[in-house]
């Protein structure tokens, strides 16, 4: 077994469960295209970082008022883009969304956090996606959460919406585009774009490695018959195995999409990346089905043992009440007031009743004993 992950301690004798909050009735009975934030409070300011680059230039700005995110204030020979922070804000992506011709549903589906992934090409202007960042909460290590992230990409032009809960994800293809690592300042918007899916597509990794670590710690505590086991933690952890599986399958035929060869915004040469980055997805997906699987195994080996050892408690139950049910004959029988039993009467009845309750126990002792019921 390799070795547990520290999280997995806790997980064990955690015996509560994690309700889901969802906030997706927020965004009911209004009208399509509506531009309304359904998700979590933040009590963060939305932060625009402008980045414009290319094989010898890096300019890394962030935007003080959205006037300084107009198109017009694009460099045209500079791959741009555009990096929100934050999607809070309904008013101000609205604003985004309007400046950059961007189709209301798109707006919409930007601020729905509860969205499923999925990508959409609108009159050959731009790409449309949305996806999930997965994160291991430190809190509760069987359970996940998900920040909603989309991207838009035009010609020479990427932009990115983050939901802002765990700080900036892109940070390191930032660095690398600052220090000039890579391909990333020698290639388009399509590439840079694979840069950040691919990021998000190796925190998958990072997260199923982690709880990889905590169904490790759940077979030992199977096949160890730990009492600190709850039938509860094989449910929840499948149970989080399961919604992200749904989160991340859509990925496969997203990809594919980009990578036709009537989608113009993904040149050639850098479709073989997203053909790594489709092999990336299809292997998460293989991992998660197999953890599903072993869950599936382990809950059936956990109640087979829970059944195993109930069925050896009543057997011992069993046992003793065979062993005590002549023995209660034998002193009911002289237990009963009759004046005619000649029994009562002799000298030494007392010691041989006991003599004869002791040989009938032993003897059935060692009938069971024969018979390997001990």
């Amino acid at each position: 077994m390799t070795q547990k992950h520290p999280a997995t301690k806790k997980a064990l004798s955690k015996k509560g469960g994690r309700k889901k909050q969802h906030y997706g009735n927020e965004n009911l009975l209004t009208s399509p295209g509506t531009v309304t934030y359904v998700g979590p409070s933040v009590p963060l300011k939305t932060e625009i970082r402008k980045i414009a680059f290319n094989e010898t230039v890096f300019n890394n700005k962030v935007a003080k008022s959205i006037q300084e995110c107009y198109p017009a204030t694009l460099d045209p020979t500079l791959i741009s883009w555009l990096d929100v922070n934050g999607i809070h804000d309904s008013k101000l992506i609205e604003k985004i969304g309007q400046i950059y011709r961007l189709h209301p549903l798109v707006m919409e589906d930007i601020v729905y956090t509860e969205h499923k992934p999925k990508l959409e090409v609108y009159e050959d202007e731009y790409v449309f996606l949305t996806l999930k960042m997965m994160h291991v909460e430190e809190s509760q290590p069987f359970s996940l959460s998900f920040e909603h992230v989309s991207f838009v990409l035009a010609d020479r032009r990427l932009i990115s919406f983050q939901e802002e809960l765990t700080g900036d994800i892109f940070e390191p293809v930032l660095t690398r585009l600052k220090a000039s690592i890579g391909k990333t300042r020698t290639n388009g918007a399509d590439y840079l774009l694979f840069a950040l899916m691919d990021i998000i597509v190796d925190h998958y990794f990072i997260c199923l490695e982690q709880l990889g670590d905590n169904l490790d710690a759940l077979e030992e505590a199977v096949l160890s018959e730990s009492e600190h086991l709850s039938l509860k933690d094989l449910y929840l952890l499948r149970s989080e195995l399961t919604t992200s599986r749904r989160m991340i399958w859509p990925l496969r035929e997203m990809i594919v999409q980009l990578m036709r060869e009537e989608n113009r915004f993904v040149s050639r040469d850098t479709v073989p990346y997203y053909r790594d980055l489709h092999d990336h997805v299809m292997q998460i997906v293989e991992t998660i089905d197999s953890y599903r699987d072993l869950l599936a195994s382990l809950a059936d080996v956990h109640l087979s043992t829970a059944s195993n050892r109930m069925n050896s408690v009543m057997k011992t139950l069993t046992v003793f009440s065979a062993v005590f049910m002549p023995l209660t004959f034998i002193v009911g029988v002289y237990g009963m007031n009759f004046d005619n039993m000649p029994e009562l009467h002799f000298k030494n009845g007392y010691f041989w009743t006991w003599l004869l309750m002791g040989a009938t126990t032993l003897g059935m002792l060692f009938y069971f004993k024969k018979k390997k019921w001990l």
